[in-house]
């Protein structure tokens, strides 16, 4: 008998699953089973990596060449949305419109899966991304490495959310699409250790900006999961799982709530 059990994915076949679902980069995608998933969801973080690497350049770039904080922020948080092809966005604003739709699950679910972005999308785009740049433009404000580091710690909490979502206790809500294939693909130890790294990358990068430093990014990478854990928990509730455009919104949140922390205090 003939044993059709996937070989085991190589890291290899991780990144290459986490860059080729995660981003734009030109990274060909070799394997879409489930090993290659769990392998790939785990190495989330580091796909982005890459992305707030980008963001980070891209504000520092116009500052040296001479513009304000508020035009470094806003370049800040366009790389992020071309290097998804703005697919998180679009799925923050989809599930906006699920959530605030008021109706059964089947049918939120229709209305996510259309292309056009009802009024509750709309507002919660522009209300999160107005809040992203106001956070960026303050750090900037207070020093370039301030914000890069800020750019740096909410994609890199974005994508663990991901990873944390794709523990097996949360199931898909259609059986295809994104969801369908990285649903229950992560080990709860992984989840955790997923997380458990993130956080403490993010304190160790936080030294950078003084005494307080590991303490405050370390809090903004706990406070970006646990926002979108409760998001991902409401989403379960009302859509009876996660789908591509949950995700989506799970990493916005998650950046969101980090820059936000960030910028108190």
């Amino acid at each position: 008998m003939t044993d059709t059990t996937p070989a085991r994915a190589t890291s290899g076949d991780a990144l290459r699953f986490a860059f080729g679902t995660l981003t734009v980069l030109p990274v060909r995608l070799t394997r879409w089973d489930r090993p290659a998933a769990r392998g790939g969801m785990l190495a989330a973080p580091l796909a982005g990596l890459a992305v707030g690497a980008g963001a980070a350049a891209a504000g520092a770039a116009l500052l040296a060449l001479g513009s304000g904080p508020l035009l470094a922020a806003v370049a800040a948080v366009a790389v992020p949305a071309v290097l998804t092809r703005g697919l998180h966005l679009d799925g923050l604003a989809d599930v906006a419109d699920g959530l605030g739709s008021g109706k059964p699950a089947d049918d939120a679910l229709r209305i996510m899966k259309q292309s056009d972005i009802g009024p509750f999308g709309v507002v919660t785009l522009l209300l999160v991304l107005l809040a992203q740049v106001a956070a960026l433009s303050g750090a900037y404000a207070a020093s370039p490495l301030r914000g890069a580091l800020a750019a740096l710690t909410a994609a890199v909490t974005a994508r663990c959310a991901l990873t944390l979502a794709c523990r097996p206790s949360v199931p898909a809500a259609r059986p295809e699409g994104l969801g369908a294939a990285v649903a229950g693909a992560v080990p709860p130890r992984g989840a955790l250790a997923a997380g458990v790294a993130v956080v403490a990358a993010c304190a160790a990068w936080g030294a950078l900006l003084g005494p307080y430093g590991p303490l405050r990014t370390a809090a903004a990478a706990a406070v970006g999961l646990i926002g979108a854990e409760l998001l991902l928990r409401r989403c379960v509730s009302r859509f009876g799982g996660v789908t591509g455009d949950v995700f989506g919104a799970l990493a916005e949140t998650a950046a969101t709530a980090a820059l936000v922390t960030l910028s108190l205090g």
